[in-house]
């Protein structure tokens, strides 16, 4: 793991930590994973957030490397020891005192935190250890599906949190779930969506020059025949940002304005110019 993984999995912790112990701590909100399961062992037993985290997280990292091998516990053995850690220094810092005493305003802001920080630890092919670490191994022996094993685990946690919570808490507990899940989502797609675009045009030749010559971007061929005319010709397929859409539709259609244009949006785009360097002649 290279030093721009190592800082933005500190920072992705450093997050998630900052949003437990200013939002959720203090405004007493529940939640899932190791957290939400420190939060019960804090009820039932007085035992500390940061001191349950830090021993349930090496037991589990220990059965991690010991299902998944040594090449999980690279990735994962910095989420073990420093999020904690981290835990426990803001929680000494900030103490018990809220942020803000708005729960809903509360909520929001765990959720964008958390979301946030989980997301950058796993785009940098890391994780947050804990409870991501079960549905893993889970996966591994029984082939269970991680993302609902996850998921299961995080509604038995919130269950759990019952006993000692509101009927309010549960809700805003669900909704903070399902907040920091939904930005998670878009933090792993940030920066990856791109635009696909088919050019159907008599002038494919000239298309196709300019979008190499003038938006530097890769193009592709592919043989077509008109529904109608039966016409054979050509389609110049080619994948931009969406800040270059405009300026390349702008300029097909001062080459052609009869032409013929399919755009999608995609998720993640692999190759070169995109994942990996481009080669310049």
């Amino acid at each position: 793991m290279n030093l721009k993984k190592i800082l933005t999995v500190l920072a992705g912790n450093t997050l998630y930590a900052l949003a437990v112990s200013v939002f959720i701590l203090p405004n007493g909100l529940i939640t899932g994973g190791t957290t939400g399961l420190a939060l019960v062992a804090q009820y039932q037993f007085g035992i500390p957030v940061s001191a349950f985290v830090a021993v349930f997280n090496v037991i589990m990292f220990l059965a991690g490397a010991f299902v998944l091998g040594k090449a999980f516990a690279i990735t994962t053995i910095l989420s073990t020891f420093y999020y904690p850690f981290i835990l426990g220094v803001f929680t000494g810092l900030f103490g018990n005192v809220p942020v803000t005493g708005d729960m809903m305003l509360a909520t929001v802001f765990a959720g964008l935190l958390i979301g946030a920080g989980i997301g950058m630890v796993i785009r940098a092919g890391a994780s947050t250890g804990g409870m991501d670490i079960p549905p893993l191994i889970l996966n591994k022996k029984m082939g269970l599906s991680v993302s609902l094993t996850m998921s299961v685990f995080d509604c038995m946690i919130l269950l759990t949190q019952m006993l000692f919570s509101s009927k309010e808490q549960i809700l805003y507990g669900v909704l903070l779930v399902l907040l920091y899940t939904m930005v998670l989502d878009k933090v792993l797609m940030l920066g990856r969506n791109q635009m696909q675009v088919k050019i159907i045009s008599t002038k494919y030749e000239e298309i196709n020059h300019m979008i190499q010559s003038k938006l530097d971007r890769g193009t592709t061929l592919l043989l077509s025949e008109g529904g109608h005319l039966r016409k054979s010709s050509y389609t110049v397929l080619t994948v931009v940002s969406a800040r270059e859409l405009p300026r390349l539709s702008d300029l097909v259609l001062d080459i052609d304005p009869d032409t013929f244009m399919v755009i999608n949006q995609v998720n993640e785009v692999r190759g070169r110019g995109f994942t990996l360097h481009k080669e310049y002649k």
